[in-house]
């Protein structure tokens, strides 16, 4: 059996001047920014790098090679493909995790520093653990080496595909490829674009279920029927947060339709890619259905939160105006304690007893104060919300 290359990657969003800035730090461990010197270099040492080609194929792109034998190609789209030689069939796994490791460990770290200022990426999405498809390229092996392939990774077939030029079986985590061809030009093609499709169907899901998640966690500060006036703060803190989370995962969300269009518009002029759209070219048109979809309930949630402050910044307010109301009678009753020194005659003159009465009211308005703040903070505001049934989302 002959297997020659796997394939994996990636995508997010990135344009041609991001993609400049790669060149750049690639070609150079350079950057414009106020990034550390010492470690652009580190980061591109540890890369490996051989031969870089800027070039443009439909995008323009990046490509270059490391001392390993990996060939990483970076899109302006922000698509990274990396592909390794496989050296035999017993190697086969170790040669996976060996460009696997590469990513993860080497370019991912780079690149992440390269873009590290500017806004944030959501610590929703930092920490999510990425499952990568695995594309096994082989060289006119038979539909028994393809079902064999299949039974030392996945149990289950979920997809196939046959043209004139390549057989594709597809798992879950692992995509078998037979190449009937001399080269591997047109299934490159193939393989990048299954990985944007994946990829954005991949980051629209977790935005589907991060919108969960995070109207939950909403729900959990709103449906306190009462809070203490000393929780408002924290609560109304918790809300910004989930609001900063909001703003910077819709801005992510708002980008995406103009990749879709411009992947899927590439796509239908490229010959190769002719009967491979025949099949699945109708899921352009899904996922940006699906981006709609997702689009409202970012707005729905951004709403949602926006209610909830409003709602908490009402409470605040009440918690102010008592503070004031407060302060004010213990004011009101210092101020009596004057006018009846006055109308009485006996305001104490300079001596111990003097001293001693002046203490005394100290005391009172300090412990009158303390008294109505804790009461002020003890004491249990009404958080008045519509109930709505929660539809399936």
């Amino acid at each position: 059996m002959k297997i020659s290359n796997v394939y994996i990657g990636g995508w997010f969003q990135r344009t041609m001047l991001q993609l400049s800035e790669i060149y750049d730090f690639l070609r150079d461990a350079k950057s414009q920014l106020d990034l550390d010197p010492e470690k652009l270099i580190e980061y591109r040492k540890n890369l490996s790098i051989g031969k870089i080609e800027y070039g443009v194929a439909g995008e323009e792109y990046v490509e270059f090679t490391t001392s390993e034998g990996i060939s990483v190609k970076v899109f302006e789209d922000g698509l990274i493909v990396l592909n390794n030689h496989i050296v035999s069939e017993d190697t086969l796994f170790a040669d996976i995790d060996k460009v696997t490791d590469y990513y993860e460990n080497k370019l991912s770290p780079a690149f992440s520093y390269l873009f590290s200022l500017g806004a944030p990426v959501p610590k929703e999405l930092a920490n999510i653990e990425t499952v990568y498809p695995y594309f096994v390229v082989c060289n006119k092996i038979t539909k028994d080496d393809m079902a064999t392939l299949l039974s030392r990774t996945e149990k289950q077939k979920y997809f196939e595909f046959n043209n004139q030029n390549y057989d594709v079986v597809r798992g879950d985590k692992y995509y078998f490829i037979n190449n009937k061809m001399k080269t591997n030009d047109n299934i490159e093609r193939y393989i990048e674009e299954q990985i944007f499709i994946r990829e954005f169907k991949g980051q629209l899901h977790r935005y589907l279920n991060l919108h969960r998640i995070i109207w939950e966690k909403i729900d959990t500060v709103k449906e306190n029927v009462k809070v203490k006036g000393s929780e408002i703060v924290k609560f109304t803190t918790k809300l910004e947060g989930y609001a900063k989370t909001i703003n910077l995962i819709d801005g992510r969300i708002n980008q995406m339709s103009t990749y879709i269009s411009t992947r899927e518009k590439i796509a239908k002029s490229d010959a190769d890619l002719e009967e491979f759209l025949a099949i699945s070219g109708y899921r352009y048109e899904t996922l940006r259905d699906t981006l709609d979809y997702i689009k409202y309930l970012w707005n729905m949630t951004k709403n949602y939160v926006s209610s909830a402050q409003k709602l908490f910044d009402g409470l605040k307010q009440d918690v102010t105006s008592s503070s004031v109301d407060s302060l004010t009678i213990v004011t009101s009753m210092s101020a009596g304690a004057s006018v009846i020194s006055l109308l009485t005659n006996s305001a104490p003159e300079f001596t111990m007893f003097g001293v001693l009465y002046f203490f005394i009211l100290a005391i009172v308005g300090w412990g009158s104060t303390k008294i109505l703040s804790t009461i002020s903070k003890g004491r249990k505001y009404d958080v008045s919300d519509i109930e709505y049934d929660k539809d399936i989302k």
